[in-house]
Order: structure tokens, then sequence, then C-alpha cells
């Protein structure tokens, strides 16, 4: 096939190398090589035009016209294109190959000696045998002068030879050679004596005018045996009266021929075949028939007719690809464009009872069938007792796991009917088409109330993903089947079930007027429903939320919620914390006029390594090696390009957070845990530093430790938060050291000190100060008695944090009721040792210090007391002792600080989604619906905000003594689920939570104080 229009000669390294051996071989020879011929309008590409001639066996066996006839003129159509001037372009690709290729093919491909241009390229293409030319066997044709008109070498001719007409030699080389030259001189050409154009004018005026006496005299010889007179007449006649003979189109006739006009043929076999057919092919003329070219209808409707033909292979044919379809064009493949597609789906999903019952259903559409037993389905308002009519049958499954071919290849097809189906109701116009057949909710009744059985888990969530797109267009009454299929999906221990069955019945009659009440819900899944709240599930939290707003929307189900949770208060509590769920605390320096060292020397400060507690260390030791060395260095180092920190110390710091566990817990020896450095921090590498100086570069040690968000109960809202550092003043020093260049021994001066290690809780913290500085033993067993009393309820619910998860308290973790207060060393000090507090405890009765020995249980119970105010928390008891946090770094100038805020989860136009949103929404129904004038029996009654005679009890500090806290009888229901710390916690979230939270947030607190 010849090239397109402009393309180019394809470039490639053979192309390039044959080129430039070719080049070379031509100039050595002393011959011009043109590299990119043209003929007409192509480039010839000379290494294809090579190969394909040689294959052809050579310039010589392609130019004999009886061997290879017409072969040149094949290569022309090839390389140029088929057209008129194919003839011509034949001799011009053979004169291409001629002066540029024929002499390196017969050295190259026939290793022969080619001869020389004088006798090759330099003389004309016409003819072959070029193997065999030699000067002696070649005669060189004549030039154009040697061919001169009559003329002879001297230019002079005899007399005779001046007196006769040149007779000009029409050689069978001009006659070969298309578009040639060759019959042209430099002089005019005499006129041939028979045409009348070229007879000189006889008239008189002519001959006035030439002034010529006698025309018909004989010619005076002329130069070169041309006559004279008559050369210069006859030239100047035929200058002056020339004109163009007018041009005529030729009235040919095209020969039709099978080349030029095929379709002629085809339609004159075409009639020569209708003529011989018989009667009744001429009557099936019009029909087209399989096997004639009959594509027959597009794959929809193949697969919809292979579906409802009931035939095993073509239902399996059929399910493949509408799974692909449904799949792949689900948003514009509509149920209604293709009628009968979702009744033959639904057919073949109901059909799913039959492999576990001895059950084969029938829809029936007549009334008078529709009763005739218990294997009919009503299609026209679905079966209303189907889940009691399976209950009656005979289960026929076994519990072995072991089914047959058969078997499996059914349900195979079941799960991709079912799966169609869950795909296209995705798009709501399908999911309202189907829902308008009543037999869909038998399916899906049917397909949840199967027994359980490890090979349907697949179908029951195409099922349970089925009606959470449907049952937000129909609505669901309590004794409906499909109702408590969904309600038995909350006891199992399936968690995606259970996240698709509290959606669904959250959305029942969604898209549908007026609201929707659940009605019958058994307290048992209200129980757990709250349980589940507990869990660090953002998705399960999220289902549980919207079951409960929709549970919540009317007065009574408020009432039963209240009377049937063990603990509201709770709910309501954790409610609330749930609404500052993902905030981000955001810190705005103000500019720091009065700090005089730069950004790059803060980065480039040098911080100890932090020490973890005990506590932290046991929890990294439940995680096997290299994650615990990997999360103890992402608790306490960092990334940094430009830092570096020796190897030896590095490993000294592992060594002595892990060593003393080595018997129990084998840790990574020194060059593995080198590696797993590297392998920790992207970038970090072992080198070598000048000095012979062993470094790790890229890292540095981290101001203060964080979480790593490895550890167990580590979230991801937790991860990179710092943990709490213990502030308890030590003493070090005293000890003699000898000094290394005098070697006299030095005593080092003894200085109070931080204790520096990091916790993750406050209640760790607490332990750690009543243990190791203060020497007080835990408890041995937990019986209360006056040195062991209860001495910090208001914080036994936890406390709540940005992110929603509960911190635990001094109460949850440790306090001072867990430990033998009797144990305290006679010789302690009751004076405050944290950094910046020097409390001591007064007696609460005379505001003096104690006195007799009979008070010191009282006064080592107030003074623990006093030290749990300074751990980590948020109440209000607290806050006045709280020193900043790691994670928030004080600034070191006096007119530096910091504006804190916090955003809550909104969307990109600035609302609230999510979990602080579903929180928000519950409590603000649970204060809207909350009854009037009833008593609580089993909440737990909060202590905080006590106020009136239980104040004074109070501490100096704000430590609450033994006393009771119980609050008024009377008091309502309101009261005692929104107490004080939630209604702190809902003031806190019109903060933290952002704009998109203070409507719902502010609503809540607008009905908690109509109804308090």
């Amino acid at each position: 096939m010849a090239p397109k229009r402009g393309e180019s000669i394809e470039k490639s390294s053979e192309h390039d190398e044959f080129m430039k051996k070719l080049g070379e071989y031509h100039k050595n020879r002393g011959t011009n090589l043109d590299l990119e011929p043209k003929v007409g309008v192509r480039h010839i590409d000379l290494f294809r035009l090579y190969n394909r001639v040689v294959e052809e066996g050579g310039y010589d066996l392609c130019s004999d016209t009886k061997a290879k006839p017409l072969m040149w003129r094949r290569f022309a159509e090839e390389f140029v294109g088929k057209n008129v001037y194919t003839a011509a372009q034949a001799f011009q690709i053979k004169n291409v190959y001629y002066k540029n290729l024929v002499a390196y093919e017969i050295t190259n491909h026939w290793q022969q000696e080619p001869p020389p241009k004088e006798i090759l390229e330099l003389v004309t293409a016409k003819g072959g045998n070029v193997m065999t030319r030699t000067m002696e066997n070649f005669a060189k044709p004549a030039s154009k002068e040697e061919l001169g008109l009559g003329g002879s070498q001297d230019g002079e001719g005899s007399p005779e030879q001046l007196q006769k007409t040149p007779k000009v030699e029409a050689t069978t080389e001009g006659a070969e050679e298309p578009g040639s030259g060759g019959g042209r001189t430099t002089r005019l050409r005499q006129a041939p004596p028979q045409r009348v154009l070229f007879q000189p004018d006889t008239t008189a005026s002519r001959q006035a005018r030439g002034g010529q006496g006698n025309t018909t005299s004989s010619p005076t010889p002329g130069l070169n045996g041309f006559p004279s007179n008559t050369i210069s007449l006859a030239a100047s006649s035929t200058l002056a009266s020339y004109e163009p003979a007018q041009s005529y189109p030729l009235s040919l006739k095209p020969v039709t021929t099978p080349a030029n006009n095929p379709e002629y043929y085809r339609l004159a076999a075409k009639r020569k075949a209708e003529t011989m057919t018989g009667p009744l092919a001429k009557k099936y003329r019009n029909i087209m028939l399989p096997g004639t070219g009959f594509i027959g209808p597009n794959i929809y409707v193949r697969a919809q007719y292979a579906l409802q033909s009931g035939i095993d292979s073509e239902e399996t044919y059929a399910l493949h690809h509408l799974v692909k379809i449904s799949h792949e064009r689900g948003d514009k493949y509509r149920f209604d464009q293709f009628p009968g597609l979702a009744e033959a789906l639904v057919k073949k999903c109901v059909s799913v009872a039959g492999l576990f019952y001895d059950v084969e259903w029938e829809v029936s559409y007549e009334d008078e069938t529709m009763n005739e037993d218990e294997e009919t389905l009503d299609g026209l308002r679905g079966t209303a007792d189907i889940v009691q009519r399976l209950n009656n049958m005979t289960l026929r499954v076994t519990e072995d796991g072991m089914h047959d071919p058969a078997f499996l290849s059914q349900l195979n097809r079941i799960m991709e009917a079912a799966l169609v189906i869950r795909n296209m109701v995705l798009q709501s116009e399908n999911a309202k088409y189907l829902i308008s057949i009543p037999t869909v909710r038998d399916y899906l009744t049917v397909a949840l109330h199967l027994p359980q059985h490890p090979a349907i888990i697949e179908l029951q969530h195409y099922a349970l993903d089925t009606a959470e797109q449907l049952l937000v267009w129909c609505d669901l009454g309590p004794k409906d089947g499909l109702y408590r299929a969904l309600l038995a999906q909350l006891y199992g221990q399936d968690r995606g079930a259970i996240i698709s069955a509290l959606r669904t019945i959250a959305r029942i009659a969604m898209n549908l007027a007026g609201p929707k009440r659940l009605d019958e819900i058994p307290p048992a899944i209200l129980q757990k429903v709250q349980a589940w709240l507990l869990i660090e599930d953002e998705e399960l939290r999220n289902a549980c939320l919207d079951f409960l707003f929709q549970y919540t929307s009317f007065a009574t189900n408020v009432n039963t919620l209240l009377q049937t949770l063990d603990n509201s208060t709770a709910l309501a509590h954790h409610l609330a914390r749930l609404l500052t769920f993902g905030a981000q605390e955001k810190r705005e320096a103000r500019p720091v006029t009065k700090d005089v060292s730069s950004p790059i020397d803060e980065l480039r400060k040098v911080y100890p390594i932090p020490r973890l507690s005990r506590s932290v260390v046991s929890q990294l030791l439940l995680l096997e090696e290299p994650e615990r060395s990997s999360e103890w260095l992402r608790m306490c180092f960092q990334a940094d390009g430009g830092s570096d920190m020796t190897q030896i110390s590095l490993w000294q710091a592992y060594q002595a957070t892990f060593a003393p566990h080595s018997a129990t817990h084998p840790h990574l020896v020194a060059g593995e845990f080198i590696k797993n450095v590297s392998a920790t921090f992207q970038g970090a590498t072992a080198q070598v530093a000048r000095g012979n100086k062993y470094v790790i570069k890229g890292i540095r040690a981290r101001e203060f430790a964080v979480e790593g968000g490895g550890l167990v109960g580590s979230t991801a809202a937790s991860k990179g938060k710092g943990l709490k550092k213990c502030r308890w003043l030590v003493k070090t020093g005293g000890d003699r050291v000898r000094d290394p260049v005098t070697g006299l021994q030095q005593q080092i001066p003894v200085r109070e000190v931080e204790c520096e290690k990091y916790f993750r809780e406050g209640g760790s913290m607490g332990e750690h100060i009543l243990t190791e500085h203060l020497g007080i033993l835990p408890l041995t067993n937990m019986m209360a008695d006056v040195d062991k009393m209860d001495l910090d309820d208001a914080t036994a619910n936890g406390n709540s944090t940005p992110d929603g998860s509960t911190a635990r308290s001094a109460t949850t973790g440790a306090s001072p009721t867990k430990f033998d207060l009797s144990t305290a060393p006679a010789n302690i000090d009751y004076t405050c040792r944290w950094s910046g507090c020097h409390h001591r405890p007064l007696h609460p009765m005379t505001n003096n210090t104690f006195t007799t020995p009979q008070s010191t249980s009282l006064k080592t119970t107030l003074f623990a007391r006093h030290i749990f105010t300074h751990l980590p928390d948020s109440t209000a008891q607290h806050n006045k002792h709280n020193i900043p946090t790691q994670s928030s770094k004080p600034d070191s100038s006096p007119g530096s600080h910091e504006r804190i805020t916090f955003q809550g989860l909104v969307d990109e136009k600035g609302d609230a989604y999510g979990i602080p949103l579903g929180a928000a929404l519950v409590l603000r129904n649970l204060a809207k619906f909350m009854p009037a004038g009833t008593k609580s029996t089993g909440d737990l009654v909060p202590t905080s905000g006590i106020s009136g005679t239980n104040a004074a009890s109070a501490g100096e500090d704000g430590a609450l003594l033994p006393a009771a806290t119980d609050r008024d009888e009377g008091e309502g229901m309101m009261d005692r689920v929104f107490d004080d710390e939630v209604v702190e916690a809902l003031v806190g979230a019109l903060t933290k939570g952002g704009r998109g939270l203070a409507g719902y947030v502010g609503s809540c607190l607008g009905f908690i104080s109509r109804g308090s």
C-alpha cells in the first residue's frame, strides 16, 4: 500500500545504518547520491526500495520484461500510488534505483565488481543487463549534438545534403523514454510539406511585402542545408498567423469491467441468483433469517429474554451481562424502559427459598388463584403471611457446608440477580419503580428470614442495601414481616448487617409526607444502641445516631427510652461529649515583640529525649518488634532534615527504656534498631560525621512526647496529641564524681528538677506520684473505711475531649480511694512539690494546720486529693491548678499570647454534619419531648455543681469531703438528664462546634431552660 500524502520516510536504526554505508560507497566511487529522491509528490525510501528489488531478484531480473513484466510499474504503484501517471513514474522509479543503488547492489549483494560509472551511472537507465556490461561490449549512445539533423562534425554539409530536406531520425530510445526531450533541436523545425500551415503565401500583397519576385524558384542553399528563403518565409508566416486548434472533449464511453465497476457485476450476479431461486425462497425473500446477516436485538433485550426463559445456561448468560451493565451503565439503565425485567429479577431472587425449604414459589395475579396453596405469592398486594409460611415449611439444608454443584450454581445465579437489583436501585427512578412491585417486599422478607448459613451472608447484605434504598419510598407497620426482619438483624454479630439495618430502619418512609414513628422497638435493642455509641467506630455511631434521631421524634418514644435505659443520664453525657467529635484545635499566635530568637534557632534547639512512664512502656511491650521500637520512635522523635543525633545516644535511650524487660520481651540488636530508624522516618539515614562520629541524619528529639497512634485505645483524632508530663519536683545531685581533666573528686550540687516522665492518662500519673514520690502503697483489698473513702465522685463519668472520646479522670484510672493512705511514711513532707505549687493541707473545721496525730489519716487524704487536682483534667475543680499541657507550648516572652479556637466538622457550605450533628439532633429531641414532672428511678445522680450545705464540706482548694451529694428527690427528669455537666458541654459546643452546630445546640439549650 502506498504511503499517505505528507508522510515522510520512516526512520529507524537499520535505515540510518544503510544510508551511512550507501553514502560512503558513493563517495568512494566518485558518484553523487540523492538521499531522498522525489517521484511525483512522494519521497522514495532508498532502503525499502533496495530491499524490494533485491527481494524480487535484483535490477536485471526486474528489468527483464519477459521474466517479470511491468515490475517497475508495480514498484511505482507501491511507493507512489496508483494514478494516471503511473507509466511515467515507473521509469522514474527505475532511474532512481539505477542512479543510486544498482552499483551498490552488484558490489554488496552479488559480490561482483560493478561496471565503471562512465557506462553505468553516467548513462541512461534504458535496458538492463548491467552485471555483464563492460567497456568493450557496451556501445555508448550518441549525444544530441552528435545526432545533429543532417550536419557533419565540422558543421558543414555537402551540396547534395544541403539541397535535401533534413530527415529527423526517430530513434527507438526517444520513443521509449516518456517525457524525454530527445526529439527537439536548437533550430526551427522544418514544416511538413504536406500541411497547408507551412505553405508560403503566394498572393500579390505577400510578394510586394516580401520583396520576392518568383516564389517558385529553387531555394538557395543556406546554413546546414536548409533553404534560407524557405526558412525565413515559413518561420515568419507561421509565427504571425499561428492559432492554437480548438480542443473538443472526447466522446468516449468507458468499458465496464469488474475493476472499475464492481457494483454492476454484484447486482448482475444477484439478479441471476434471484431468477434461479424457487418459489419458497421468493416467499421469504424479505424476511431476514438467522445466519443471513441479521444481527438480532441489542444486548439489553437479549439478556431480558434469556432471563425470562428459565433455562439455566440462558440465565447464566443473562445475569453475567446484567451485572456488568448495572455496574457500568447503572445511571442510564432503567427498569421502565424494559417492562418485565424487574419482575424476572425479583422472581429469581425469591426462588432462594427453594434452596433451604421444600417450596417452589409461583406468583399469581388473579384473585381466584392467590390462596390456592402456600406456594402461591400475591403478585398484586404482596404476601402478608410469608414469614408464617416459611416457618411451617420443612428445612432441608444441613449445616455441614457440603453442597452439590446444582445448589451452588443456582445460588450463584440468585446472588447475581440480587446484585443487579442492588446496583440499579441506587438510581432513584429505579427505586421508585421497583417499590411499586409488591413481590419485592416478599423477596426482602424471605432473604432476611432465611436460616443462618455462610452461603447466604452476601445475599442478605445485598438485600439490606436494596431495602435501604427502597424503603425511603415505602412505609412499614410494626407487624410487617420486613420490619420485624430488620429488627432481628440487630441481634446478630455482623457489624455490616447491624449498620445497614439501623440505617434502613431510620430511613423508612423518609421521602414520604409526614414524620415516621418507629413503634414496638424492643428494650433490648435500645440498650444495645446505647452501648454501641461507646464503641470507637464512626460508621456505627452515625447509624446509631440516625436511629435515635428518628426514634426520639415522638414524645411517647422519648418517655419509653428514658424508662427503658438503665442510665439515661449517661446517654446524655455521652451525646454531649460527641458534640465536639472531630473538632480541631486552632491556635493563632500573636506577634512576639520581645523574643529575639529566630524561628530557625527554635527549630534547631536540642531537647532531651523524653522519658516514658512505666505505664506507657507496659503498653508498648504489648507490641512486637520492630513495631514496638517504631512506635517508641514516633512518640519521642520527629523527622527534621537539618538535624542529627548520635547513634550511641539513641541506642542508649532505647536500652534504658526496654532493657529492664528484655527477659520477657527481647528487644532489637543495635544494627537492626538503627535500620528500623530509617524505616520509621523517611529520609533518616545513618552517616559518619566529621571526627568519625556515627550519627543518624534527619531526626531530632521531640520537645514533648506525643501519641504515636499505635497503642491500645489510640484513635485517629488522638494521634500526635501531646502526653502528660509529671511536674513533681525531685532532688538530684549530691554524688561525688571525678573530674576528667584534673582527676579531683567533685560533688555535684543538689538541685530540684521536674520528674518529666510522660503519661497517657492523668490517673496513671497520680498513681506514679503516690507510689514513687510519696511511698504510699495501693490497696490490697477494696474495702472502704475512713481512710479509703470515695473523695472524687464528681469525675466518675470522665471528661470530654475535643475529639469526643472519654478521657480517664482521676477516679477512672487511679484515685486516692485505691490507695491505703494509712501506709504513708511518717516523715512524709506534706508540702506540695508540684512545680509552682507550695500548698499544705489545712484542717477543714479550724482552717489551720493539723496538730494531733489522730488526724494524720485525714491530712494524708486531703493532701492526696490536692495532688490529684494537678493532674490534667477539664473540670472546673481542677482547672485552676492546671499548668498548660505540653501540646500547647507557652510563650517565653511576657507580651506574647495566642488565640485558641475550635473548628467542628462542617461541609463545604459551613453546615455541620456527621456525629456532632447527629448527637445535637438527638439531644434536641430529648429536651423537646422530655416528660414533665417525672422522677428518675435508676439514673446516676451527678455531683458537679454542688451548692448550699454541701459546699461547706468542700476543702480550701475545691476538694470535696465525704458528704451527702444526693439531690432533691423532687427534682424533675429534665434536671437529672441535662445536669450541669451536660449543660456545660452544650455551652462549650457553641464555641467548639462552629457556626454550623450553633443553631441546633442553641435550640436544645432553649428547650432545657423552658423545661427546668
